[in-house]
């Protein structure tokens, strides 16, 4: 009789080898090897690494080849090339024969000033004048008179002189025939050349009379012709009480009431050409060094685009801004109106084939000599050289390659770190 056992479920195993019983344990530790070499040069970079920024707060631009422009945009105004400013000139009333907005034409009268002073002091130099001039005809009449009286003197002092050198000749025959005493003969020598001293006075009488007479008419001429440059004026300043229209437009504003009273130089009204429309715009100061007359513009507004050109670049700087004007090209386009606003773009330079990346403000940061260049995650600054910058484009030259990102904001947070990691 046998007694149950486990001889029944046991079963034979056979050895197995070392490979077999460390193979798992190998495995798991080859993975953890191969992980670590893959992660440990990530993790000291991003040790090594001296700030860590979310993506969100950067902008990253690429950087490309392609066609750079340089331009300057700006919101510009309608201005008149030609718009006039007619001033009072004297004190006086106004009177408007026209309102803001009425088409006038070159020469059309637009007003007029009532100055009573004025027109009084016109009358009264006219009538100084009219004296004036008088006297000067009556100067020239008083030469004629006493040219006359001297003419007459001196051709009676011929004939006295004729009269005693016949006498004279008629006692030296007698004298010299003995029928007459020679103190007769002398006495008519004496004759004679007493009247030849005195038709030589009468001559020389006659020739100083004619000069003081010449200087005492011309002295009265110009007294006169002094008080018509008085009359010429104050009559151009009496024609210039009625306002007339210096240029062919339309009535801008008017700058005093109807029926009110001016002083002299006040401003009265503004007419504007609008066949002569330039567009004023304001440029930053570190573009307008770049900016010159003749420049190709596009002006852009009422949905259509316009072309121009830089007509005037002023001198002066005010508020970090230059004032300059772009004029249509051609004749202005119509349905534009004073002080509309319009956008202009001026092109300063244009070139193909340039390697450049959006304009940002690590441009300012920096100035333009270094940059952080982005890999994978991680931001590293990098010595850049930068060209020509416009308005959304920096050029350039030296330091990146094309395809490469660039942080252009956001490195404020960077606090000068070499590199940085770039956080999800």
């Amino acid at each position: 009789m046998s007694f149950r056992d486990t001889s029944g479920q046991d079963q034979v195993i056979a050895s197995s080898s070392a490979w077999v019983r460390w193979r798992w344990p190998v495995m798991v530790s080859a993975g953890v090897i191969a992980a670590a070499a893959w992660l440990v040069p990530t993790v000291w970079e991003r040790w090594s690494a001296g700030q860590s920024v979310q993506l969100s707060r950067l902008s990253i631009a690429t950087v490309e080849r392609g066609r750079f422009e340089r331009d300057i945009a700006a919101d510009g105004r309608v201005v008149a090339a030609v718009s006039p400013t007619l001033y009072a000139a004297a004190s006086g009333t106004v009177r408007y024969t026209v309102q803001a907005g009425h088409q006038v034409q070159q020469g059309q009268v637009l007003g007029a000033l009532d100055s009573p002073e004025l027109q009084s002091e016109l009358a009264r130099e006219k009538a100084k004048l009219q004296a004036l001039t008088a006297d000067f005809e009556r100067a020239r009449l008083d030469v004629r008179q006493q040219a006359l009286l001297a003419e007459e003197s001196l051709q009676q002092a011929g004939v006295d002189r004729d009269t005693a050198a016949i006498e004279h000749a008629r006692m030296s025959q007698a004298f010299d025939l003995g029928v007459m005493p020679e103190i007769e003969k002398l006495r008519t020598e004496a004759v004679l050349k007493k009247a030849e001293f005195a038709l030589q006075r009468a001559r020389s009488d006659r020739d100083l009379q004619r000069e003081g007479q010449a200087f005492d008419v011309d002295a009265k001429r110009l007294a006169r012709d002094a008080q018509a440059l008085i009359v010429q004026e104050l009559q151009r300043q009496v024609d210039l009480l009625t306002l007339r229209s210096p240029v062919a437009g339309q009535v801008g504003q008017l700058l005093s009431t109807d029926t009110a009273f001016v002083v002299k130089d006040s401003p009265l009204m503004t007419v504007v050409d609008l066949s002569a429309l330039e567009v004023e715009v304001q440029v930053p100061e570190t573009f307008a060094r770049d900016l010159a007359m003749g420049m190709p513009a596009n002006i852009r507004g009422n949905g259509q685009l316009f072309e121009g050109e830089v007509s005037a670049v002023s001198p002066e700087v005010v508020a970090g801004r230059v004032t300059a004007r772009v004029r249509f090209s051609g004749q202005a386009p119509a349905g534009l109106r004073q002080n509309q606003r319009l956008s202009v773009r001026v092109l300063l330079d244009a070139r193909d084939d340039v390697l450049m990346v959006a304009r940002g403000p690590f441009l300012e940061a920096a100035g333009g000599r270094s940059a952080y260049v982005v890999q994978d995650d991680i931001a590293e600054r990098r010595a850049i050289r930068t060209g020509a910058v416009s308005i959304d484009r920096v050029e350039i030259l030296d330091g990146v390659a094309a395809g490469e990102r660039i942080v252009i904001a956001g490195t404020d947070s960077f606090d000068d770190a070499e590199r940085v990691v770039i956080s999800r």
